[in-house]
C-alpha cells in the first residue's frame, strides 16, 4: 500500500493550479516597469501680496491709532480695485515698546496682511496704490494657479504617453508587444512652484518704500509643474 500511495500523492500535487504571480503577469508574459515625467506650463491667475504698515508714537494707544488709520487707507484702496474683504488676511499684528537707543520708551505698532488678487491686470496698480496709501512694508507677488489639479491634467497625460512610448521601445527591441497595463502609480509633483510667503517678513520688515506715481510693471509669465508616473506593463510575444 505504501508503494502505491506515494506516486498517487505526487500526481495529485502536479495537477494543482499554478499559483498566481503576485506581480499580475501571466506565465507567458514579461513584466516591464517604466517611470516617466510630464510638464505643464500654466499662466497664473492669482497673485498674493504681503503688505503692511508700521507706526511709532509716544504711547501705545497713539501708535495703534496711527497704524489703524494707515491700514484703513490701504484696505480702502484695495476695495476700490475690487478686492473683497475675504481676500485680505491678517498675518502679523503686534504692538511693542522700544527699550533701546534714542527711541527708547516709544511704542511701535505693526500690521501685516496677505492680499489675494485675482484680477492679474491690476497687480501693478495695486502695488502702487497701497504704497501711496501708506503701506511701508511690501513683499511679493507670489504667483499661483488657483486650480492646480485642472492645470496639471495635461502633465499627467504627457507623463503616461512618455511611459507608454518608452515601454513600446523596450518591447520592440525585445521582439515583444505590450499586452496589458497592470498598474499606474502617481508619483506626484516633482518641481512645484516656490512660495515666497514664508520669508516675506524677514525680507521687508525694516524696508520703507517710496511712493511712485506710475503703476509698477508686472508680468505674470507662466508657472511650470512637473509630475511623475510609474507604469507596470505586461509584455507578450508578437
Amino acid at each position: 500500500m505504501r508503494w502505491i500511495a506515494l506516486p498517487a500523492l505526487a500526481l495529485l500535487a502536479a495537477c494543482q493550479p499554478r499559483p498566481a504571480d503576485p506581480r499580475g503577469v501571466e506565465r507567458d508574459e514579461t513584466l516591464l516597469t517604466v517611470s516617466a515625467s510630464g510638464r505643464a506650463d500654466t499662466r497664473p491667475d492669482e497673485a498674493r501680496l504681503q503688505l503692511g504698515v508700521q507706526s511709532q508714537a509716544g504711547s501705545a494707544g497713539e501708535a495703534s491709532r496711527l497704524n489703524r488709520e494707515k491700514m484703513d487707507k490701504v484696505t480702502g484702496e484695495l476695495a476700490r480695485l475690487g478686492v473683497k474683504p475675504e481676500a485680505i488676511q491678517t498675518r502679523n499684528l503686534s504692538l511693542s515698546r522700544l527699550d533701546y537707543g534714542k527711541e527708547r520708551g516709544q511704542f511701535r505698532a505693526y500690521n501685516m496682511v496677505e492680499v489675494t488678487l485675482r484680477d492679474m491686470t491690476k497687480v501693478g496698480e495695486a502695488v502702487t496704490a497701497v504704497t501711496e496709501a501708506g503701506a511701508n512694508v511690501l513683499s511679493g507677488p507670489d504667483l499661483r494657479v488657483s486650480n492646480r489639479e485642472a492645470a496639471n491634467r495635461s502633465a499627467y497625460a504627457e507623463a503616461y504617453k512618455a511611459a507608454r512610448a518608452r515601454a513600446e521601445a523596450y518591447a520592440s527591441a525585445a521582439n515583444l508587444k505590450i499586452s496589458r497595463v497592470l498598474a499606474i502609480y502617481d508619483g506626484g509633483e516633482g518641481s512645484p512652484p516656490m512660495s515666497y510667503v514664508g520669508n516675506a517678513s524677514a525680507e521687508v520688515r525694516n524696508q520703507s518704500m517710496a511712493p511712485v506715481a506710475a503703476p509698477a510693471p508686472f508680468n505674470p509669465g507662466v508657472n511650470t509643474t512637473e509630475v511623475r508616473v510609474r507604469v507596470d506593463f505586461a509584455l507578450a510575444a508578437r
